[in-house]
């Protein structure tokens, strides 16, 4: 069955959802949630919700998908046991070992891989069925012919609607490292949204060069249906009601062949920005960047017309008291205006900025489609009940996978029998529960009397036992029975990631190429030090085969991966694996799970040097100095301008303060162009005691400099010409 999933914010926006047409829900719980900013539900707004969904047949999934650290863990899992006891369908998780482990000792809980894992290509999907998840949600960045083999392999959710992060999923730090607050952790502060500049010809205004347009892949879901993805997800738990509602209602009507100009209209109007793009699994679209407007656009309705000092709009739409509209001239916005009246061949607007002829207009609030996209009923359910009834026996009652006796015996009637009609007209009354009953089988067995009051108490006793099933299911309560493991070593090597190795001496060397087509320089071959390849957080499968025949051809040890998939990928080619900072290894389950399968790995660069001790051992390496890669972008930042591009190696993003972030180009495994953007200050620091120094110098001019600096902080204030400590003190929030 396809499953439209919707955001829910809150209570509103989940009984919307239900109303809507949702085929499932998903929502964030008090703690651990992508979404900390969302009014998320606490354990009474959670059992309310799940009561409401189950009813109407919908399923109800909660994100904790954040990094958990170790001092978390047994908070994060009596969590997790409590939101599956309370009937959740299915825990969405981000750490994708954290899983593993928890599949191990309960593999009754469902579990689906969060988006922010990263998965983009079959090695993810096989290893994520490996470690016991039932359904990847793929990276919004992952192409359709790589959709296509992932769903053979297992269930499959995609987005379809909504924001999209301009980095990659789950490799953000960007508000990590300009504000403390991380992505990682759901406190994400969204600085991609903000203005900047490049140092390129043509992009030298200040513009949102990093704000992506709104995803809306429409009627291009049925490739995704033909690809045999199942579930099509509705990003916004951050929105209105309005917008689930309207949202649901469009692919609700696509599904059903009902779509009509006023469902996609009405979406439009309740939130959209940039006019929206098909995403990248169809390629990069001309309307993938909103970099002259951010935040809601709406929907085009007419032009302005300055008559007399009056604004008028001739247009077909209706507005009225209420509506609200944003102004755009040259395809910037100008400001916003409320309706201010009527007239024969449209209306009236008010806006206290002085509007001019032909200024676009743009409704942002209608009030007629925000009625409709919160209206509808909820569905009934339906229940077929079985009664017995006999002379001095216990009253019975079946129906819904539930049974209940009562706790007295029936009377013989003295007088006037009770009715085979008055009993189902008693079992009728659903207490405004909206549930449509019938009857399977009725019996009565003898002239039988019930006090009335003694009657309703059964019969709402049976419904409050039903109820409880409709909202829990057959569960079990699930006993702790985790132990957190101790990790324990020692490791005093130096690990350098480089685009060059001139003049370069360490213990483990990084090659990070400027194009996975080119030669190995000779800088890096001719190291005496173990060799691995960079394979970045998002490839395809012609990346890998890339990587692969490199790795074999020039006889390297392994590769150095960001992405959980290179877990799989080193074994099925028989590569070591060194396990990079895209992990995110910030607690001693992942950690421990990870042991087996890698030579090396890298924790987490948002931990604090306290946060870090407790994950060392002699395989583990910590960020010490160097560059700091805040974003992968997956798509051209320029527009796929090619024909006028000057294809540097390296531009600048400058913000609105003036702090300026490298922007590093690169050519993929299968000769497309990606872009890394880097901190605009590099990271200082000795290390960390008892583990090995990782050291990332790709952007860095004087390789050598920063490496042999490496003990030595001073020195590293000679060689970068801005720093910071990173998160050495106090980690992330």
């Amino acid at each position: 069955m396809l499953e439209i999933l919707a955001p829910s914010g809150n209570l509103e926006c989940a009984d919307v959802a239900i109303r809507s047409g949702a085929n499932a829900i998903y929502l964030g719980y008090t703690a651990f949630s992508a979404r900390d900013g969302a009014d998320n539900f606490d354990e009474q707004a959670l059992a309310a919700t799940l009561q409401k969904a189950h009813l109407a047949g919908v399923k109800v999934y909660v994100a904790m998908n954040t990094v958990v650290k170790s001092c978390e863990l047994d908070s994060f899992l009596t969590t997790l046991l409590s939101l599956w006891g309370m009937g959740v369908d299915a825990i969405i998780l981000q750490d994708i070992l954290l899983g593993k482990y928890i599949h191990s000792l309960y593999p009754q809980v469902v579990l689906h891989l969060s988006t922010q894992a990263g998965v983009c290509t079959s090695f993810g999907a096989l290893l994520a069925k490996e470690y016991g998840f039932s359904r990847v949600i793929l990276a919004r960045e992952t192409p359709l012919e790589e959709i296509k083999k992932i769903t053979s392999i297992i269930e499959t959710e995609v987005f379809v609607q909504g924001a999209l992060c301009t980095c990659f999923s789950g490799q953000c730090y960007f508000s990590s490292y300009v504000g403390g607050n991380s992505g990682n952790r759901g406190r994400c502060k969204q600085p991609c949204r903000k203005q900047y500049s490049y140092d390129r010809n043509g992009f030298e205004e200040k513009a949102y060069a990093l704000s992506l347009s709104d995803l809306s892949v429409g009627d291009d879901i049925q490739k995704l249906i033909d690809a045999g993805v199942v579930s099509f997800k509705i990003e916004g738990r951050m929105r209105r009601k309005e917008y689930v509602g309207a949202a649901v209602r469009y692919y609700r009507a696509i599904l059903d062949g009902a779509e009509t100009a006023q469902t996609r209209s009405d979406l439009m109007r309740t939130y959209n920005r940039g006019n929206y793009t098909k995403g990248l699994a169809f390629g990069q679209d001309k309307r993938f960047l909103s970099r002259s407007v951010q935040g809601h656009i709406g929907e085009k309705v007419g032009i302005v017309k300055v008559e007399k000092g009056r604004f008028l709009v001739e247009s077909s739409f209706k507005a009225t008291q209420g509506d609200s509209f944003k102004i755009l001239r040259n395809g910037k916005e100008v400001g916003g205006a409320t309706f201010g009246g009527s007239y024969s061949r449209g209306f009236i607007l008010f806006s206290r900025v002085r509007l001019m002829n032909g200024d676009g207009v743009f409704v942002t609030t209608d009030s007629q489609a925000n009625a409709r996209a919160v209206s509808g009923e909820t569905p009934l359910t339906p229940i077929s009940l079985k009664l017995h009834f006999s002379v001095g026996e216990h009253a019975y009652a079946e129906g819904g996978g539930v049974s209940i006796s009562s706790d007295f015996l029936v009377e013989k009637a003295a007088s006037r029998p009770l009715s085979q009609d008055e009993l189902c007209a008693n079992f009728a009354k659903t207490d405004g529960l909206p549930i449509a009953v019938s009857f399977e089988s009725v019996e009565l067995n003898g002239e039988i009397f019930i006090p009335k009051s003694q009657l309703n108490a059964f019969r709402r006793a049976f419904y409050e036992k039903w109820l409880e099933n409709v909202r829990r299911g057959q569960r079990e309560c699930l006993a702790p029975i985790w132990s957190i493991p101790s990790i324990c070593g020692k490791q005093e090597k130096t690990a350098v990631i480089s685009t060059d190795f001139t003049g370069v001496s360490c213990d483990v060397a990084i090659y990070k190429p400027s194009a996975y087509m080119q030669e190995l320089p000779a800088s890096f071959l001719a190291l005496k030090a173990e060799k691995y390849l960079y394979l970045p957080p998002f490839h395809t499968q012609s990346d890998v085969n890339q990587i692969a025949l490199i790795v074999k051809e020039y006889g390297l040890d392994g590769i150095y991966s960001e992405n959980y998939d290179g877990i799989l990928i080193a074994r099925e080619y028989g590569f070591k694996l060194f396990a990079g900072t895209g992990f995110n290894l910030t607690n001693k389950i992942a950690v421990n799970e990870l042991m087996e399968y890698t030579a090396y790995y890298a924790i987490s660069k948002e931990l604090s040097e306290k946060e870090i001790d407790g994950l060392i051992s002699e395989k583990a390496f910590a960020f010490s100095s160097g560059d700091l890669k805040i974003m992968d972008l997956c798509y051209c930042p320029f527009g796929k301008t090619c024909n006028r591009c000057d294809k540097r190696d390296t531009y600048t993003l400058t913000d609105e303060n003036g702090r300026k972030f490298p922007v590093r180009r690169y050519l993929s495994g299968s000769g497309e162009c990606r872009f890394e953007v880097y901190n605009c200050a590099s990271q200082i620091g000795t290390g960390y005691k008892g583990a090995g120094r990782l050291l990332d110098v790709t952007i860095t001019t004087d390789k050598p400099s920063a490496v042999s600096a490496a003990g030595q902080e001073n020195q590293q204030k000679q060689v970068y010409a801005s720093y910071t400590s990173g998160h050495t003190k106090n980690g992330v929030l």
